[in-house]
C-alpha cells in the first residue's frame, strides 16, 4: 500500500505550534494526516522528539488515535523545550515521511520559578502608569522569554517595540482564584548592550467600571505589574525582574475605561520612567498560563461611507457591527481636540446612544500643534459600534480611517452556504456575533454597560461556537473560572467571572451550563480530559439542584428566568413568558442529570453514572406526569414546552411523541411561521420539529421574514444577532425596553441546526471520529453546504438540486474519520474518508395541498391566501389570520373560506369564496 502524506497541523492540547508557555508538564498531540490511499488506516504512530539538550528520541507507538494522544517522554520542567515531528504508518512497515517540526515549551509550572515581584506607580492617580527599567546585555542572545501579568491591562515594550500583538492582556479571569500570565518570545527584541522594558498600565476588568451596576475597582485600586524577563547569552542567564529597582512615570493617557473610552493628550511630553515604584502583592498560587490565544486586532475594515450631520460632525458607516476601535490617521497635528462617539445603529437620524445606557463609549485625543503625522488608536478599551462620529477633524478621508476589529484570536473552522442570501447573512452575522462577544470572556453583550459572560447565554450557544471556532482550550478556561467561583454548595453563579458578588440562587439554563458546555466541547472536541476536569463542578450543579427537588423528582419554586426573552413578554418585563417556569426548571434538572450520567461513564465514574441515570430517569417520570397528559398535550401549551419534550427525550413513547410533534407543528402554523420562544426554546424548537416529522414546518419557521423570526433583523440590515427579536422595529425606532443590544449571540445558536440539519454535518461520535451526514434538502433552496476543519481535517457536506429535480448530495470526510451517510431517499451508506458524491429523489417536493395546515405549509399557496383575506378586510394581517385558523388546521381546505370568517359573520365566508376559488390548487370552497 502506498504511503499517505506526512502529517500535518501537530498541535499540542488544544493549541497550534508553537506553544510557548504551556502551562502543563506532559501535553497531549494531535496532528491530521491531510491525505492517504482509499481504504487506509493508521496503524501507528511515531514520535520524534528533541529536547533542549539537543538529544534525540524516538517512541513508536501501536495506535490508531491521531487526537490528544499522551505524552510519550519525560514531562517536562519549566521551561524546556522540545522539538517534535510526528510520523504514520497504515501497517506494512510502510510510513509517511515526517511531518514539519512542531514546537512546545513550558511555562513557569512552579510558584518558585516567579523571583519578580509586584509593583505598582508610587503616585496614584488616573492617568496610566508606566513602569519600566533598562538593563543590560553581555554576549550573543540566544533566547529571550518574557513572563507577565498585571493587575488591570498591561502594553509591554522592549526597546520601544511591542512585545506581541496581543489586546487588553491579560485577559479576564475569575481574578481572585486565576489570573492568567502570558510567556513571549522577544528574542527578537533583545540585543547585546543596553536595553529597555516597560509597561503601561490601563485599568481594565480589574479597576475600571464593570457590570450593570456601576460597580468599579471590583479586584482592587491597584495597576500593579509583576514580569520576569529571563535572557539566555552565549555567557549565561540573565533575569530582569520587576522589584524595587523599576522606575515609573505616567504616560499621556489621562483615563481609561472599558466601558466609558479612554483620553490621551499628546501634548504631554511623556519622560523616561524615573519615580521610585511601589510594592504590590501578588498571590503567586493564582497564576496560570494562558490556555488559548489572546485578544487581537484580527481586521481592519475601512468605512462605506462618510457623511456629515453637522457642521464640524464627520459620520462614518462601517456596514458591519463589529467591536474593536477606531485607528485614524492625522497627516498634520495643529493642536485639535477631537472626539470620537460610537454606535451600533441610527435612529431617527443620530447615533443611537440610548441602548448604551450608561456606557459613554466616547475616546477623546488632544493633539500637539506639530504638524506631525500622528495615528490615534486608544489602547485600553474597545466598543461595540457600526458608526461613529468624529469632532474636531474634518479633512480626514477613507484612506486615513480604520475600525479596527478585536477579539480573541480564536482559530476559524466552520462555515456555512446556500442559495438564500438572506440565510447566508444570518450565518456571518451569528459568525460576527461571536466573535465581538468573545472578548477575552464570552460575554453577552459587548457594547453597553453589562458585558458579562452571562452562563445561560454560553450554556446555548456553545455548540454553536464549538463548530465556527477552535473554542475548546479558551472555553475551558472560562470552565475552571466557573468551577472556583461555584459556590460551596454547587451553586452556579449567573455571570462567570462573577462580579456581581451576590450569592446567585440556583437558576435553570443558566445554571446548567456547568453541565451543557462541558458536554458540548466534548462532543465537538473529543477530549474527555475536559469532562474529567469539570466533572466536581457538574456533579456539585445536579447535586445542588436534586437538594431543592421535590420527592416526587419536580424542581418547583425559587427564581427562575425561565424561557427569558419570550418575544409575548413585555420590552420591560423580560420574565413574563408563556411557559411554566418550574416546566422549564424541571426540564433542564433533567437534561443536566442526564448528560452527568453519560459523561460520568464516559470518565470511568460507574458509580455515579449508575447514580444519575436512576436520578434523570426519576425527574423524566415526574415531568411527564406533572405536565404531560395522556393525549399528548402539555400543561403549558407553548413551542418551548413541547420542543423541551421532543429534543431532551423526555417522551419517550413513539406515539406521545407523535402526538405532542403535531400539537407543536399546529402551534408554529398558528403563529404564522414566527418565533414565540426565548432563551430557552429557541434553540430547540426546529430540532423538535425535524424530530416530529415536520422539517417543512422548521424550514417555514426559520425563513420567516416577518417580527418576529431570524430574518426580520436580516432584513433591517442587521449585521450582528440581536437581544430581541425586534431590537429595531419595522419604522427604524429602537425598541423601548432597557435592554436593547444589537449584538448578542444566544439567538444564534440556530446556526447548529444549518449545519447540522440544512447542510447534513453532524456529530455521530464524538470530535468527528465518525460524521453523520444526513442533509434535509427543502423546496425553498437550491443547495446548502457546511465546511469544518476539525480535529481530524477538513469535513464538508452539502446538497444540490438538479435539473432533473434529483438532490445531489456530496461528503468529504478526513482521514481518520468515517460517516454514516442517509440519503435524502432514506438509502445509507456507511464511508471512509475520500470525497464522495451520491444522487438521490427528493422527498422534499410539495405535495398537492388537503388540509388547512397544508396550506399554511406551502408559502405561496399561503401567501394568495392571506392576500384575498386581508383585502377583503376579514383580518388584519397573516399572523391574525394564522391565529383564527389555529383550531381548524386540520379541516379539509374546502373550508377555508368558512373558517377565515370571523365568528358569527358567515356572511363574510361568503364574500370570500370567489377570491380563494380563484386561486390555482385550492379546491373549490364549501358553502354553509
Amino acid at each position: 500500500m502506498n504511503a499517505p502524506a506526512a502529517p500535518d497541523r501537530v498541535g499540542f492540547e488544544h493549541l497550534g505550534s508553537p506553544a510557548v508557555g504551556i502551562g502543563t508538564a506532559a501535553p497531549r498531540l494531535s496532528w491530521i494526516v491531510p491525505a492517504a490511499p482509499a481504504g487506509w488506516v493508521q496503524h501507528a504512530y511515531r514520535i520524534e522528539l528533541t529536547d533542549a539538550a539537543g538529544e534525540r528520541h524516538e517512541y513508536t507507538i501501536d495506535s490508531t488515535e491521531s487526537v490528544l494522544v499522551p505524552w510519550p517522554a519525560t514531562p517536562l520542567a519549566s521551561r524546556d523545550r522540545a522539538v517534535l515531528r510526528v510520523a504514520v504508518s497504515g501497517g506494512g512497515g510502510v510510513w509517511s515521511e515526517w511531518s514539519e517540526p512542531a514546537v512546545v515549551e513550558a511555562g513557569l509550572l512552579n510558584t518558585e520559578d516567579w523571583v519578580a515581584t509586584g509593583i505598582a506607580a508610587a503616585t496614584d492617580d488616573e492617568r496610566a502608569p508606566r513602569l519600566g527599567t533598562t538593563f543590560h546585555v553581555d554576549g550573543e542572545v540566544l533566547a529571550a522569554r518574557l513572563y507577565i501579568t498585571a493587575h488591570g491591562l498591561y502594553r509591554a515594550r522592549v526597546n520601544g517595540a511591542p512585545v506581541d500583538q496581543d489586546e487588553l492582556a491579560p485577559g479576564w479571569t475569575a481574578y481572585e482564584e486565576r489570573l492568567a500570565y502570558q510567556t513571549i518570545d522577544v528574542t527578537d527584541l533583545v540585543h547585546p548592550g543596553r536595553n529597555t522594558i516597560d509597561a503601561t498600565l490601563g485599568n481594565g476588568w480589574w479597576r475600571g467600571r464593570v457590570g450593570y451596576e456601576g460597580r468599579r475597582a471590583v479586584y482592587g485600586n491597584d495597576r500593579s505589574l509583576l514580569a520576569q524577563l529571563e535572557v539566555q547569552t552565549s555567557t549565561g542567564t540573565h533575569i530582569i525582574a520587576t522589584g524595587d529597582d523599576w522606575r515609573s512615570a505616567p504616560s499621556a493617557i489621562l483615563a481609561d475605561d472599558l466601558f466609558d473610552g479612554q483620553t490621551t493628550d499628546l501634548t504631554i511630553d511623556v519622560a523616561e520612567p524615573s519615580a521610585p515604584v511601589a510594592a504590590s502583592s501578588f498571590d503567586l498560587d493564582t497564576l496560570v498560563a494562558q490556555q488559548g490565544p489572546g485578544i487581537r486586532a484580527t481586521e481592519m475594515l475601512a468605512p462605506v461611507s462618510i457623511s456629515y450631520p453637522r457642521p464640524g460632525v464627520t459620520r462614518l458607516d462601517f456596514g458591519q457591527n463589529l467591536v474593536g476601535r477606531l485607528r485614524l490617521t492625522v497627516a498634520e497635528a495643529h493642536g485639535e481636540e477631537i472626539e470620537l462617539r460610537h454606535a451600533e445603529v441610527i435612529e431617527h437620524g443620530e447615533l443611537g446612544v440610548r441602548p448604551l445606557r450608561t456606557a459613554r463609549a466616547t475616546d477623546r485625543f488632544v493633539l500637539p500643534d506639530d504638524g506631525g503625522r500622528h495615528v490615534l488608536e486608544p489602547e485600553f478599551t474597545f466598543h461595540g459600534f457600526r458608526y461613529a462620529e468624529i469632532t474636531g477633524l474634518t479633512d480626514l478621508t477613507a484612506a486615513d480611517i480604520r475600525a479596527v476589529v478585536i477579539h480573541t484570536a480564536l482559530r476559524r473552522t466552520g462555515w456555512f452556504s446556500s442559495s438564500d442570501p438572506l440565510l447566508d447573512r444570518l450565518h456571518e452575522n451569528v459568525v460576527w456575533g461571536m466573535r465581538g462577544n468573545f472578548v477575552g470572556v464570552p460575554t453577552d453583550c459587548p457594547q453597553r454597560d453589562e458585558r458579562l459572560g452571562w452562563t445561560g447565554d454560553l450554556q446555548v450557544f456553545s455548540p454553536t461556537a464549538a463548530f465556527l471556532f477552535d473554542s475548546t482550550g479558551f472555553l475551558s478556561g472560562w470552565l475552571d473560572d466557573l468551577a472556583a467561583e461555584q459556590a460551596d454548595d454547587g451553586t452556579v453563579p449567573w455571570v462567570v467571572p462573577d462580579i456581581l458578588k451576590n450569592p446567585s440562587p440556583p437558576t435553570a439554563a443558566w445554571g446548567d451550563a456547568a453541565v451543557l458546555v462541558p458536554w458540548a466541547l466534548y462532543r465537538a472536541s473529543g477530549d474527555t480530559e475536559v469532562l474529567r476536569r469539570a466533572f466536581a463542578s457538574m456533579r456539585g450543579w445536579v447535586d445542588r439542584v436534586a437538594a431543592d427537588t421535590t420527592p416526587a423528582g419536580l424542581w418547583t419554586g425559587g427564581f427562575q428566568f425561565g424561557d427569558w426573552l419570550d418575544p409575548d413578554a413585555p420590552p420591560n418585563d423580560p420574565f413574563a413568558a408563556k411557559t411554566d417556569a418550574d416546566l422549564v426548571a424541571t426540564a433542564c434538572f433533567f437534561r443536566s442529570a442526564d448528560v452527568l450520567a453519560q459523561s460520568a461513564a464516559l470518565i470511568g465514574e460507574t458509580d455515579a453514572a449508575t447514580r444519575y441515570a436512576e436520578l434523570a430517569e426519576r425527574t423524566r417520570l415526574a415531568f411527564l406526569s406533572e405536565y404531560v397528559t395522556a393525549s399528548g398535550r402539555m400543561v403549558s401549551d407553548t413551542v418551548a414546552a413541547y420542543s423541551l419534550a421532543l429534543v431532551w427525550d423526555i417522551a419517550t413513547d413513539d406515539g406521545l411523541r407523535a402526538a405532542l410533534g403535531d400539537r407543536l407543528a399546529d402551534l408554529v402554523r398558528a403563529r404564522d411561521f414566527r418565533v414565540s420562544t426565548g432563551f430557552v426554546g429557541t434553540p430547540l424548537v426546529t430540532d423538535a420539529l425535524t424530530l416530529a416529522g415536520h422539517i417543512d414546518v422548521a424550514y417555514r419557521l426559520l425563513l420567516q421574514t416577518e417580527n418576529p423570526s431570524w430574518l426580520y433583523s436580516v432584513t433591517m440590515g442587521a449585521t450582528t444577532i440581536w437581544e430581541r427579536w425586534d431590537s429595531m422595529l419595522p419604522d427604524g425606532t429602537i425598541n423601548p425596553g432597557q435592554m436593547t443590544s444589537f449584538n448578542h449571540y444566544a439567538f444564534g445558536a440556530i446556526a447548529d441546526w444549518l449545519h447540522r440539519v440544512v447542510a447534513g454535518l453532524a456529530i455521530e461520535d464524538a470530535g468527528y471520529e465518525r460524521v453523520l451526514v444526513e442533509p434535509r434538502p427543502t423546496s425553498h433552496l437550491d443547495h446548502a453546504e457546511a465546511r469544518l476543519d476539525g480535529p481530524r481535517g477538513l469535513i464538508a457536506t452539502g446538497w444540490a438540486r438538479e435539473q432533473d429535480g434529483r438532490v445531489r448530495v456530496h461528503a468529504e470526510i478526513p482521514v481518520g474519520s468515517a460517516a454514516t451517510v442517509i440519503l435524502p431517499d432514506g438509502r445509507r451508506f456507511d464511508v471512509g474518508h475520500g470525497r464522495h458524491d451520491w444522487v438521490s429523489a427528493d422527498p422534499s417536493a410539495p405535495a398537492e395541498p388537503a388540509t388547512i395546515a397544508d396550506v399554511l405549509d406551502d408559502p405561496e399557496l399561503w401567501a394568495a391566501v392571506v392576500d384575498v383575506v386581508v383585502t377583503a378586510g376579514a383580518v388584519a394581517d397573516a399572523a391574525a389570520l394564522a391565529a383564527r385558523l389555529g383550531r381548524h388546521l386540520s379541516a379539509p381546505i374546502a373550508d377555508l373560506a368558512i373558517e377565515s370568517a370571523p365568528p358569527f359573520k358567515i356572511h363574510i365566508a361568503d364574500d370570500l369564496r370567489p377570491g380563494l376559488d380563484a386561486i390555482p390548487r385550492l379546491p373549490a370552497q364549501r358553502g354553509r
